[in-house]
């Protein structure tokens, strides 16, 4: 295996590591175990990648980070807006009793 292979194939498993969980997400509409922070952070580091090869005029990296950037960016929106029916829904159940537990 080349260290091109390589890089090719990294670079490929981490910019598609995100889209099952949107998929998951966006049949689901549950959100409440996704931290804000993870998809948040992910979304700037990856859009500073991009950045950065656009400043180098590095194809390659720019369009590896397409992908990621867009998950990510998409996974934060969804926390935000299911979050909500999330909160929404908690205030409908009942409380659980020790019979629940």
């Amino acid at each position: 295996m080349t260290p091109t292979t390589i890089e090719q194939e990294a670079g490929t498993l981490t910019s598609i590591a995100a889209i099952p969980q949107v998929l998951k997400t966006l049949k689901s509409r549950h959100v409440r175990d996704i931290s804000i922070w993870q998809p948040l952070l992910l979304a700037f580091g990856v859009a500073l990648w991009m950045i950065y090869g656009i400043l180098i005029s590095d194809l390659p990296l720019i369009v590896a980070n397409i992908t990621p950037l867009i998950c990510n960016a998409v996974l934060t929106v969804m926390k935000v807006r299911y979050g909500r029916e999330d909160r929404d829904s908690d205030q409908l159940r009942p409380a659980p009793t020790f019979t629940d537990v």
